[in-house]
């Protein structure tokens, strides 16, 4: 009796029906597909803009070159043009409210994005969070325009890595975490309080 409800449990349970590639059920499986939020920057100081994407992905190393797609719509893609280039900003997991203040539905536009947080200037003039997990500045290398978007393929001049907290992720539509934060590693092995302790 015990080895065949053993036997029922291991049973990979039915596929769901496989359903016609449309753009709903496409946003749908692609909501399945985890990945990290990064702030794409590009201006200079009133003439800045931003936006946020999880479409960032590392092309090859030699020499460092990635793809980020953009909305051709988008007034940050128009700057990308224009400027030529961009800082990726890699938010950690505390930075959940920047990837919202950058983001398609914010009402911020342009260099009202920018307020709060701490930002530093690149050489390029090109804005950049001082405590993201990383910064990656981009000069546009090829931009390859398709449909409503564009893949744009930055060559990487300069890199910066932060501390190493957590990561925030996008999964099914919403914010999420990987890892823990400095903060949130001292609480749980006691060195510092928790509030309202």
């Amino acid at each position: 009796m015990l080895s065949s409800s053993v036997h029922r449990l291991r049973q990979t349970p039915p596929r769901p029906p496989v359903a016609e590639a449309t753009e709903k059920t496409f946003r749908d499986a692609m909501g399945q597909l985890a990945g990290g939020v990064c702030v794409v920057t590009v201006g200079a100081h009133e003439d800045r803009t931003g936006i946020t994407a999880t479409s960032v992905t590392s092309l090859y190393a030699d020499p460092p070159t990635l793809i980020v797609c953009v909305n051709r719509d988008a007034s940050s893609y128009q700057a990308l043009t224009r400027f030529g280039v961009f800082a990726i900003n890699v938010l950690a997991a505390d930075q959940r409210e920047v990837a919202e203040r950058f983001g398609a539905g914010s009402a911020l536009k342009g260099s009202q994005r920018y307020q709060g947080g701490s930002w530093l200037v690149l050489p390029s003039g090109v804005y950049c969070l001082a405590d993201a997990a990383a910064v990656i500045e981009c000069e546009v290398n090829e931009r390859i325009e398709r449909h409503t978007h564009a893949i744009v393929l930055g060559r990487v001049r300069y890199v910066s890595v932060g501390a190493g907290s957590g990561a925030l992720v996008q999964w099914r539509g919403t914010y999420d975490q990987v890892g823990w934060s400095a903060d949130e590693i001292s609480r749980a092995i006691g060195l510092s309080p928790t509030q309202g302790q």
